[in-house]
């Protein structure tokens, strides 16, 4: 794991096309931004985790089946809402 440091308003760039900067720190949170293009998915941990548990396990490949990427993200979504 490659740990870097930055303060409030730095960024860091992984690859040429996703930035992640620090928008601010308050105590104990740190908000970020991730800035990348629309067809890299970008998820909170834990969303991430739900839609593989969905899906049948982490190995399960991201086009798979009838359902788009996007029509699982968006149906995992809507059943966190409901919890």
């Amino acid at each position: 794991m490659l740990v870097l440091t930055r303060k409030s308003n730095q960024s860091i760039m992984i690859g040429d096309d996703i930035e992640v900067s620090v928008l601010s720190i308050m105590g104990e949170k740190v908000r970020i931004g991730i800035q990348a293009p629309r067809d890299v998915p970008v998820f909170r941990k834990e969303v991430y985790l739900e839609i593989q548990e969905e899906r049948g396990g982490v190995g399960h490949s991201v086009s798979g089946g009838g359902k788009t990427f996007r029509g699982e993200v968006d149906e995992a979504l809507s059943k966190l809402g409901e919890a």
